[in-house]
Parts: structure tokens; sequence; C-alpha cells
């Protein structure tokens, strides 16, 4: 299967090396005495790796051939994955060759998944660490480009039937399919994305004591350093089809910041407060980002460690199911003030997105594609609607008064329901201006404190840890070489800078590869980097008409928060959803990611019953996120405490730290946990062109020549 852009150079080297291999692999012959050392002897000699750990049991029944000569294959049994499938199915991981002399074969690696395979019949199967092998079909059928899938670890996607497949994309990464195309594909990834890029704002501002103006504002500073750093990431980044933006992972972060001790009860200019020391924890925390990246600190943990790798599926699922998981507390409690607008939302994104998925009008999959802006303009008409039909309408009661200037009983029960409920709540449209172009420190110089920027730190690990995972599952999805380590750690390095910039502006959230771009690329099957950069550009011109901003943020916000039950549920699934790269039927993997997840959902849930004196103060749906000024930690150093009763508050943080712990105490293959195989230098000898979709341009790779580390 041709994979990406590769050149036809590919299938030549690749039928030599089928050839190779099938003539040099010669097959095990036990003595009879089953002594495990001339099984691993014969491993080391022709480079044989397992896919199978301790806990893995296999039985296969060899047939020597000096005792007979049938061809007849007895099949291969994994226990583990339900006893008595049949795998017919190969893969050849991309670092095959590393560390192996000229003379010696490239092994056939592991099988896949479950079920026969789509391939016919094969001549060589590998199971339980033994092979069988007949070395003129063998030739036969590794010459037959057209008779195996050349796979890396997760290649494929999977169809309707079960099976895996290499998902085929309208678009490669280097296509250019016309200006008008480019420009039709740019705006549908960003409205595909629509919920991911301008929800957060709706959710911080308000609980930052902001004005409905402060939204808008925030949310065209958002769509220009987004559009910004796309570009930057599309050029000097990994230069996968990726959108950049403000990811839910540092929203966690933001609203324990808002509801410390001294901001609760701050009302003067509460909102360039807290703006302000957000700004500064994103700069100190972006900056140490940079470094992991550009020095290739971040190459050294996607490699082996003490015989073990950091960051790998294990890790990554359940830290990204956990960034959508910490806001169950947030999201049906706000969309509940309003079941008339948030049910239906619901029922109808869910209609799109998974009923009418299959449904194609002019060769497009609209509803699927555009689910989330589809269904927001359906109920956002019907809310109008609800709103002039006087639904909301109580009896001396006006929306445009505070809450704190209400003398009626009655309005002040029902101001709740009117400030989330209307559409004409909001007054950002009389507000805004027409033309605003955002600049740096607009919210005034930023603040720095030692305890903020601790907890940043840790939340950038997150996010790097979510890019790594979206890196890897964007190239396979669009068939693509995996990046190299060297490409990542760049790719890292310059979120880190691009997140220095969305500090410097004040966005209040870092800039991230949002985690939603992989189901982007997947139901639309657009992977051109022009079509991003084209939508990155309308983005910035949009980000310069303040009353687009404006219009975006006069969404009721019932409406915002039953979406975002969407958005995070998906965030969930598509975190979980990298386990297919490693063997989910594992005991040893399931029970990492269930006690990861468990922990971090529990642990937390610990320190956020600490609330003296919050319930009085703060909305229940903020009350978890003020865990770190009265959490149980009292060592008398408040500053300790506050970052302690922060960190162990945030599920996604307790998540990261227990499954890295467990993945790399527990025994376990490389091939059972998935680890991540990332493009080597061997790889560029045999193909060149292999990794031509992640090269920086020329003028700027010569500049960074000297950088090896970032494979500049």
């Amino acid at each position: 299967m041709e994979r990406g852009s590769n050149s036809e150079s590919t299938n030549k080297a690749d039928k030599q090396k089928g050839k190779k291999l099938g003539s040099k692999i010669e097959p095990f012959v036990s003595q009879g005495d089953h002594n495990a050392t001339d099984l691993r002897s014969w491993a080391k000699r022709t480079g044989f790796v397992s896919i199978f750990s301790g806990e893995v049991g296999s039985s296969s029944f060899i047939r020597d051939r000096d005792r007979s000569n049938s061809n007849t294959r007895r099949h291969a049994t994994d226990l583990e994955t339900g006893g008595g499938s049949v795998s017919q199915k190969f893969e050849i991981g991309p670092d095959l060759n590393r560390n192996r002399g000229e003379n010696e074969a490239s092994p056939i690696l592991a099988e896949r998944g479950e079920g026969v395979g789509r391939n016919g019949d094969v001549s060589a199967f590998i199971g339980g660490g033994q092979v069988i092998e007949d070395d003129k079909k063998d030739d036969e059928y590794l010459s037959n480009k057209g008779k195996i899938d050349v796979m890396y670890p997760g290649g494929g996607g999977e169809s309707g039937n079960g099976e895996e497949y290499q998902p085929e994309m309208k678009c490669g990464v280097r296509d250019n399919p016309g200006l008008v195309p480019v420009v039709y594909y740019g705006l549908q990834h960003y409205l595909s994305l629509a919920g991911s890029l301008i929800f957060t704002p709706l959710i911080i501002v308000p609980a930052m004591g902001g004005t409905d103006k402060d939204t808008a504002t925030i949310i065209s500073t958002i769509m220009l350093v987004s559009g910004l750093t796309t570009l930057l990431h599309s050029f000097l980044g990994t230069r996968l089809p990726l959108v950049q933006g403000s990811s839910f992972v540092f929203l966690a972060p933001a609203l324990v910041i808002i509801n410390a001790h001294e901001y609760r009860n701050l009302t003067e200019n509460k909102f360039r407060h807290i703006m302000r020391e957000l700004q500064g924890a994103i700069i100190v925390s972006s900056i140490f980002q940079s470094i992991i990246g550009f020095s290739g600190l971040m190459s050294l943990f996607l490699s082996e460690l003490v015989h073990c790798r950091l960051i790998n599926p294990v890790v990554v699922a359940p830290t990204i199911g956990a960034v959508g998981l910490a806001f169950f507390s947030y999201g049906f409690p706000q969309a509940g003030s309003c079941v008339e607008i948030s049910v239906p939302q619901i029922i109808l994104v869910l209609i799109f997105s998974l009923h009418l998925r299959g449904v194609s009008i002019l060769g497009n999959r609209v509803f699927q594609i555009y689910a989330v802006p589809l269904s927001i303009v359906i109920i956002w008409v019907y809310s109008f609607f609800l709103t002039a039909g006087g639904a909301y309408d109580y009896k001396g009661c006006s929306p445009d008064i505070p809450i704190s200037n209400m003398l009626i009983d009655s309005c002040v029960k029902h101001a709740y329901t009117m400030k989330h409920c209307r559409t004409d709540a909001s007054n950002a449209w009389e507000t805004a201006d027409w033309i605003r172009i955002p600049y740096p420190l607009q919210w005034g110089i930023p603040t720095f404190h030692l305890r903020t920027s601790i907890i940043m730190i840790f939340v950038s690990l997150v996010a790097s840890v979510d890019s790594v995972g979206t890196y890897y599952s964007t190239s396979m999805h669009i068939n693509a070489k995996p990046p190299t380590r060297g490409i990542v750690s760049r790719g890292i390095g310059l979120e880190g800078f691009c997140s220095v910039l969305a500090g410097l502006w004040g966005t209040g959230g870092g800039s991230t590869t949002l985690t939603e771009n992989v189901h982007t690329v997947t139901i639309t099957k657009v992977a051109s980097r022009r079509a991003v950069e084209a939508g990155a550009v309308i983005l910035i011109v949009f980000s310069f008409v303040g009353k687009v901003g404006a219009i975006l943020a006069s969404i009721p916000q019932a409406l915002a928060a039953s979406l975002l039950c969407f958005v995070w549920a998906l965030v969930v699934a598509l975190g979980l959803s990298t386990l297919r790269y490693t063997h989910t039927a594992s005991f040893r993997n399931m029970m990492i990611v269930g006690t990861s997840l468990f922990i971090g959902l529990s642990l937390p849930t610990y320190f956020q019953q600490y609330q003296p004196e919050t319930a009085f103060i703060l909305p229940s749906y903020f009350i978890p996120y003020s865990a770190a000024s009265d959490g149980p930690i009292r060592s008398g150093n408040k500053q300790f405490d506050f970052v302690i009763n922060a960190l162990l508050s945030m599920n996604m943080v307790v998540t990261l730290l227990v499954a890295i712990i467990l993945d790399n105490t527990v025994p376990g293959s490389e091939q059972e946990r998935g680890v991540y195989r990332w493009s080597t230098s061997d790889d560029l000898s045999s193909d060149p062109s292999s990794l031509d979709d992640y090269k920086l341009p020329s003028k700027v790779s010569r500049v960074f020549r000297w950088a090896k580390c970032l494979d500049a």
C-alpha cells in the first residue's frame, strides 16, 4: 500500500527488502529438549522480535520439515486476544533495520488484530516467538507488492465491518488542489473545530469578572493567535496539517487560579488582575516547554530510558481522556439551567455526528463534518424564537439589571435563567468595535508568581504528551511515515514558543495542538497543509473584525455548555482511541489505564471536598477548582500548599503521573505497550523521500542545520 506522498522509489525499495527478507531468515528447528537458550540464540542471530510479553500466552504447533514434506501451516493462537483466532496480516516496523548488520535479515514482526487478514494465503507466520518458513513461497509472496499490507503499528482506521484499513485521503500533505478548493477545505477544517476554538472564553471570562465586551475581545485574540501559531507550526514545526489553539488542557489550571482566595472577593479590575496572572504563568511554562523541545530533551523522553519509554499510548490514552472527564462537574450542571435548549442541542449534535454521519450531499458528509456549527445555528435560532415569544420574560424583571441591584426576590430567583438562556442577554454586539486589532500586552504587564508558574509547568508537560499522541495518530491517518524523534522535539519546542505568544497577547490559555485535529482530518479526509494555512489566514482576517467576536460571544451560556458536553466527550474518545496501537486485550494494559483513570478522578475528588466557606462565595460548578486554597495539604508554607493542592486536585496531572509510574514499572514488551515507532535515519537511507512531508523549507533548513537533534 502506498503511504502518503512517498515517491515510487518506495515500491522498489520495498520489493528489494522483501526478497532479502524472505531468503535470509533461517527457520528455528527445535533440538527436542526445548532449551530456551537455543531459541534466544536463534532470535538474536536472525533479529526476530516477539510481540508477546511474559503475561501474554500463546500456543503454536511446529511441524518439522525434515519429518514432513507438507506445507500445512498450524495456526498461532493468542490466548489473551480471545484464543483460536487466525491472524494472517503482517506489519513491517519502521525500525527493523536499526542496529543491524548488512548481512542480517530483517524479521517479520508481529501479527496484527484478530480474525483472518485481508491478504489471502500467506507463507510465513509468527506466533509465540516461533517462525515457520518456506523460502520458495516467501520469495514469491513478498516480491508481490499487491499481496501484502506494509503497515506501521496502528496505521489503519476501522471500517464499518471492523476491519482495519488505510483511509484514502482527498489531499495529501503537500498537495495543492487549487485556490478555490484550498479556501473551501481551510474553512471546512476550522468550522469543524469551532467548538474547541471559541468556547473556552465563554467559561473563563465570566468567572474572571469580565464583561461581554471582554469575552468578544478574548475570542478575537484567540482567533488571531490561533492563525499565527498554526502558520508557524505549518512552516517551522512538524509541518503536519494541525491547527494550534487554546486547548482545554489549560482550562482546569486557569479555573484553579481564578478561584484562588485572593481573587474571590476582588471587585475592582478583577478581570485584568487575573488575566495578567495567567499571562505570567503561561509565559514561564512556555519557556520551559521550548527548552525541552529545542534542546532535544523531548527526544530523550521518546527514546529508551533505562529500557523504558516514558511516552507511549498506554500513558497518552488515559491522560487525554482525563482532560475531557475533568469537566463533568461543569458540563450539564451549566447546561441544565435551560433544558429546553441544552437537551435538543445535545440530541441534535449526536444525530448529526452519529446517525447521519454516512449521509453524503454533493460528495461531502455534511452532517458529520459540520455537526457542531450546524447544530449551533439551528438551536440558536430556536432559542431566539423562545426568547422573542416570551419564554424567559418575568414580570418586573430585566436581564440587563445585575443581580446585586435587583430588589424583587422573584427577579433574583429568575436572574440566572435569564442570563444563561436568553439570546439578548449579552450586550457584546452593542459594545464591540467594528475594527479592532488585538495587540500584545493589551491587558497590561504580566505578573509572575512562582506558585502559579510551577502549576503551569506541569500542565505544559500534559500538553506535550497530548501533542505527541496527536502527531503520531495524525501521521497514521494521513498515511505518512511517523515523524522522527527530532521532528517531534521541533514541534514541541515551537509549541512552547507559540504559547509565549499566547501569553503575551493574553488569550487566557497556552497554545498547543488541538486533540480534535485527528477527528477533523479523519472525517474530512483532507490533509493538505495549504488548506490549513489558508484557513489560518482567513481566521486572522476575521480576528480584526470585532463584530465577529461579538457574535460568537453572544451565544447563550447554556447552549455553549451543552455543546461542550459533546466536545469534551469527543476528547475522551480520541484519547482512548490511541489504545488501538497497543494490545488492548492485555490485562496489564487494561489495569494500567483503568487504575490511572480511576485514581485520576478519585484522588482529586478527595482534595476538592475541603471547601470551608467557599460554597457561599462560589457557584457549585466552580467549587472543585478551589481546592488549591482550601485543600488538605497544610505544611505551614502557603505557597507550597497552594501548588501541591492545586496539582493533586487536577485530574489530568494525577492521571499522567499514575500512568507513567505504572507503565514504566510493570513489565511488558514494546509491542504489548504499543511503544511509538518513530522514523529513524535508517529510513532515509532506504527511502530518502519518506520524510519529505516533515522537511523544513530549504532556506530555513540551512539556518537550523546545526541543530541535529531537531532533524532540521
